[in-house]
Parts: structure tokens; sequence; C-alpha cells
């Protein structure tokens, strides 16, 4: 055969000539066949189609493959035939290859290893060649039309499509026939169906049917191994199981781990049957690529949700043991059979936190092995993560790995993770399980912290308070104190009880404006301010001047409302009180003989004025009568946009009328945190004066 450096140079006025220039895109192909079929419809060539589109699409889809540059196809059109070329502009060394008119006696085995379009181009092009310019290379083939005065024998489309084996038939004979094109473009054509819910059994199932049909095959099968742990499975099955002693044709599928396959075809050698299976596997490598890609997109995803729903649980969880204890439930088993927390103590001695194994039955041989020592022990192994900070494997006999916990710089302990039951952790899950150890490592962090503060507060708060109330005969003396919700913090009420030097008791209830440290701090001030000048003996009006004095010379904003009540003996059973109120609500009295009302004149907030002022209440107690004093937490909490309100504090108490101190304080902080669901936005601060003389 004579070589061929180009397509033919004549041009005529029968010629349609047609030249666009295309994007390196997945596009690119449909965009080549739509040119070329109208260049055939105006030329009145319909009967090149099916062969013209197969080996342009070929063309164009390896061009835009390997090269990855802009193409320029060019379609010329003549009474006689078709020409069409796609040149690229892919620079660096090309390998040469010329053939000319392709006859009987070409080795097909040759022209296959150089692709799979040059093997189609091959068989149905008339001509084919290429082009080498400077700027790159160019790929042509020519069609010629039909004679139809001869006998019909031309090369384009003279293949025909061999019969299948028949059922009880064995292997197909040595030399199937050539392919026709109308074959080759239904195999070509094949695609997926892109509704169905997992289309790759019935598209490779339609490939296989097909190739096996044209090379003559008995049976054929495809296996892929998603490298999920399940193993090889067959995804595509044709004709009978292969008789013992054949020769199978076998090709791996083209496809990135974890993904593996392979095609078998149960088929005589023939010059036609390796190249074709070779072209169903890259076909379906592409779309089993898909797959993959899709799936990963899809547990990507998956893995990105559940990192948010564990950061959300880990985020709302305050208490350290709780935080531990959630992290295995939140790993097994989705990450791996089993799963540790170990802590790390004060000494670095690693403690196990919280276990969690997928069958339940084998968790107290679970802790047994964690709890092992060793130089080979898993808990050896463990510290050996938490001292170098980085992943260790396990090994045997808990076969799995640990990751250290660490939250800013400092070293929590270690997350033991078991491996699946029928599969190591692939890449993804390795890395999900690294995130998941960050997230738990702060959250573990974070609620240690906040039990820290908790602790601080409650000190704190504890130190505000009087541990105990005296116990005084014929006087009562009941407090109920319930911080905010937010038990971290220190609240501004208070409460207390001081003896006087003329014999007499001070109850004090007070409440500093704000929540925090800095509320704290004033509050202690005003507690040990009034304790010293009490103790003095500075009258009342003058110990809650010195202190206004005192809070507007220290400044910061802050302002204490105060109660004073200074109560004692009177005539006969009676109590004398001797009630002060800056800027505070005042307490309700309850008569023992039923009846409930507000008493005592308001006076100046301390903290915010100069000079302030505190009228002065005398009020008698009887036996039986009760004093009840409060901070703002009760009258203000909320039940939606309803308060609590001093009308019901004052119906709330009207019944206990006659009740014990204990019982009086009890109920009304019962009825109070009963009014709303919510937890305290402020917090409440009763306290309850009865006169129980006999």
């Amino acid at each position: 055969m004579s070589a061929e450096t180009g397509p033919a140079e004549t041009r005529g006025r029968d010629e349609h000539v047609r030249r666009v220039r295309l994007p390196a895109d997945r596009r690119t192909p449909a965009a080549a066949r739509a040119l070329v079929r109208s260049v055939l419809t105006e030329a009145h060539l319909d009967e090149l189609v099916n062969e013209a589109l197969l080996l342009t699409t070929e063309l164009s889809t390896n061009a835009v493959e390997h090269a990855r540059t802009e193409l320029d196809i060019e379609v010329v059109a003549d009474p006689d035939g078709l020409t069409v070329t796609v040149s690229d502009f892919a620079a660096g060394p090309v390998d040469e290859l010329t053939v000319g008119v392709r006859n009987d006696t070409t080795d097909i085995d040759e022209v296959s290893e150089r692709g799979r379009g040059l093997l189609l181009v091959d068989h149905f092009a008339s001509r084919w060649g290429t082009t080498y310019l400077p700027t790159g290379k160019g790929v042509w083939f020519r069609l010629d039309r039909p004679d139809p005065a001869g006998d019909g024998e031309t090369h384009a489309g003279r293949g025909t499509a061999p019969s299948a084996a028949s059922a009880g038939g064995g292997a197909a004979t040595a030399e199937s026939s050539a392919p026709s094109a109308g074959a080759m473009s239904e195999l070509m054509q094949t695609t997926p169906d892109p509704y169905a819910e997992d289309p790759l059994p019935d598209f490779a199932t339609g490939l296989l049917t097909r190739v096996a049909e044209m090379v003559g095959a008995a049976g054929g099968m495809v296996r892929l191994d998603r490298g999920d742990g399940q193993g090889a499975q067959v995804l595509a099955r044709y004709g009978r199981q292969p008789r013992p002693g054949n020769e199978l044709l076998r090709v791996p599928l083209a496809v990135h781990r974890p993904y593996s396959g392979e095609l078998e075809l149960d088929a005589a050698p023939s010059a036609y049957a390796r190249p074709l299976a070779v072209l169903m596997a890259e076909r379906l490598s592409l779309h089993l690529e898909n797959d993959r890609l899709r799936r990963a997109d899809v547990r990507r995803q998956a893995w990105l949700t559940f990192l948010a729903e564990a950061s959300e649980l880990l985020a709302q969880s305050l208490d350290v043991e709780l935080t531990m204890a959630l992290v295995p439930q939140l790993v097994v088993p989705r990450l791996g059979q089993w799963c540790a927390v170990h802590t790390t103590d004060e000494w670095g001695r690693l403690r196990l936190a919280a276990a969690s194994h997928a069958d339940e039955s084998v968790l107290p041989h679970l802790h047994k092995v964690l709890q092992e020592t060793g130089p080979e022990s898993v808990q050896a192994r463990l510290r050996e993560a938490s001292r170098n900070g980085t992943q260790m494997p396990l090994g045997a006999p808990m076969e799995g790995f640990a990751v250290p916990l660490i939250a800013r710089g400092q070293r929590l302990g270690t997350l033991a993770v078991g491996r699946h039951q029928r599969h190591r952790h692939d890449p993804d899950e390795v890395a999900v399980l690294e995130d998941v150890a960050r997230r738990a490592a702060l959250a573990i962090e974070n609620a240690r912290i906040h039990a820290e503060r908790r602790r601080v507060a409650q000190t704190l708060q504890q130190s505000l308070l009087p541990p105990v109330l005296p116990v005084v005969e014929g006087i009562g003396f009941a407090a109920e104190y319930v911080p905010t919700g937010d038990d971290a913090d220190v609240g501004g009420d208070f409460y207390d009880v001081v003896p006087l030097p003329d014999g007499r008791w001070l109850v004090v209830v007070g409440d500093v404006s704000g929540k925090g440290v800095q509320a704290a701090t004033v509050t202690g001030l005003v507690r040990d301010v009034i304790r010293v000048l009490v103790g003095d003996g500075k009258p009342l009006p003058e110990a809650l001047a010195r202190v206004n004095e005192t809070l507007v010379e220290r400044g910061g904003g802050r302002y204490c409302t105060l109660a004073l009540a200074a109560v004692g003996p009177g005539d006969g059973t009676q109590l004398d009180v001797s009630l002060h109120l800056a800027g505070h609500d005042r307490p309700v009295l309850l008569r023992s003989g039923g009846g409930a009302a507000f008493v005592g004149a308001g006076g100046t907030a301390l903290g915010l004025l100069d000079s302030i002022t505190s009228p002065t209440a005398e009020i008698p107690l009887d036996p039986g009568d009760s004093l009840v004093f409060y901070t703002d937490g009760v009258t203000e909490r909320r039940r939606g946009r309803e308060l609590f309100g001093t009308d019901r504090l004052r119906d709330a108490a009207a019944p206990l009328a006659g009740y014990s101190a204990d019982v009086v304080a009890a109920r009304l902080r019962s009825t109070a945190l009963g009014f709303s669901a919510e937890a305290p936005r402020d917090d409440i601060a009763i306290l309850v004066l009865r006169n129980d003389a006999a």
C-alpha cells in the first residue's frame, strides 16, 4: 500500500467545506458530529453517516483526552465521498504514523496497539493518515461513496456482525467476521440510564452482550471490587460459565483505587476479539470512574454531615464525663468496631475514661485488654502515641490505631479505634477519625474549662453567702438561693444575718447589678463594709450612707439595692423590726391570722448618687408573723412575655401565713421556679424572718 501524508488537496465546485475551532471540552465530540452530519446532509451522502459519525467521535474524543488543546475540525464533502481532518495544537515529539489503503492482510493487532481510535479508523476508512504541522498534528480519514455499479464490496461498512453463539454451543470459531459500522455505532452509543438508581449493572450487561455477540463469545463476565470489604462482585454476566480448560480472554478495567476489576470473555482467538474487549473495558472504566467519583463525593458529603453533627453534639455537652462518654458512641460502629478514650492525669498516666464496642458482649474483654500492661500491650502503644503526638498502629490482639487527643497545644490523652470487621480504614476514614479526635479533644478541653469555671463560681458564690443561718431563740430564719441558669457565673444577689452590738440581729438582703467576677467583687465589698460598720455600732442610715460613698468613689457603673432590717425583742412576745430600704423591693408581711401586704418605704439605690434617702419603717411582728425578703430574680422571672410580678408573689405568700420560716421560703422558691420551664435568667434569693415565740 502507498503511504499518505495528507488528504487530497483537490477542490471543485461541487464540494462542501466546513471549518470550525472547538475547545478541549467534553462537549466537543458532539459538536463535531453535528458539523459532519450537516455537511453529509448538504452533499446528499447519507449512506456514509454511520461510519463518518463513528470515526469523527473517536478522533475528536482522543484529541480532547490526549492533546488537551483546542481542535480544528475541517469537513470536506464531494460527490465521491467525505474527508474529515481533526487537528490539535499539542507541542512535543509525535511518533510518525501514516497508513494508506487498508487491505485484508493488514495486521490489526499492530494497529490496535496504537489506540482504539486508530483501530476503528483503519477498519472503516477508505484511506487515513496524519499531517504534521509546526503547531501540532492532524489526523484525517476519507470515506468513499459505494459504487452502485459494482458488486457492493467497498471497504467502508463491508464487515458484518457475527451471530451469537448458540445456547449449547462451544467457543466461537477461530476467526470471526469483522464488525459492521452499525454494530460499532450501537456499541459506542450505549450509555447508562441517567434516571436509574444504579445504572452500572444494566449498562455493563448491555456492553458485554454486544461485544460477546460481535466476537462470537460463548460467555463473559465483568467483576468489580469497590474496595468496601465486600470483595470482587459480579457486575455483569453473559452466556454460560466457561468450560474447564478453555483459555479465557481477560482485560483489566482501567479504574483507580480502591476500585479494581476485570473483563473476562470465553471467545476464540480472532483479530477483533481483544481490541473490542479493550474498547469495552475502556468505555466501562470511564463510567466506573464516574461512579467512583460520585460515590466518593457522596461519601465525603456524608462525612461532612457526620462531622457537623458530631461537632454540634460535642459542643452541647459541657460536662467532662458526658463528653468523653459521647465520643465512642459517635465512632462505633460507623468508623470502627470499637473505640476507647483515655485521658492523661497530672502525672502523665493514661486512664480509661470511656469505651464502646459494636458487640456489647465483647465489652468486658475489651476493658480487660485495654487495662493490660507490658511492653507489647495496647496501653504501651497508647502511651507512645500520646507522648509522640502522632498516630500509632495498635496491632494484635486489638487491631486498629490510636490518635492523640491534643487541644490548644495540650496533650489530653488518646482516641483508640479498632478496624472494621471486613476491611481496613481507607484514607478518607483515617482523615475523618483524625478530625473527630481534634474536635473531641477541643470539646473535652472546653468541658474541663467550663467545669473549672463552675467550681470557681460556686466557691466564690458560697463565700458571699453565710454557710448557715444563726439559731436564735424566739426568731426563725430561713433562706433559699437559686443561681442563674449559667452556673459558671457568679450572681450579684446575696443575703446575710449579722449580730448587732446591742443584742439585736441585722437581716441583710441585697442585689448588685450585673453578674460575673465584677459583680462578685462589689457584692463582697458591700457585705464586708456593712459588717464592719454595724459591728462598730454605726446606725443603719449612716451605714447605708457610708456604703453609698464607697460605691460612688469606686466607680465602675455598679450599683446595689439593699434591704436592712434590725430585729430585736419588743413588748411581751412581740418582735420589733426597724426596716430600711435602699432601692430594694418592699418585703411581704404575713400575719399569722391571715393576709399578706407589702410594708416599708422605698429609698435610693446605692452607688448612683452622692446622697441617698432611706426612710425607716417600724414593724411589730406578733407570734407567728413573718416578713419575706426577696430579690428581683423572683418578681422578674419570665414565662414568655409575662412576668411573675409582685402581685403574684403576694398572692402566693398569703396562704402560707402561720407556717414556719423554712416552709414559707421553700414554697415560694418552688412557686417561682414552677412559673416557667426555662432556667432562671437572674439569681433568686428569698429570706424569711419569723416570730417563733410561743
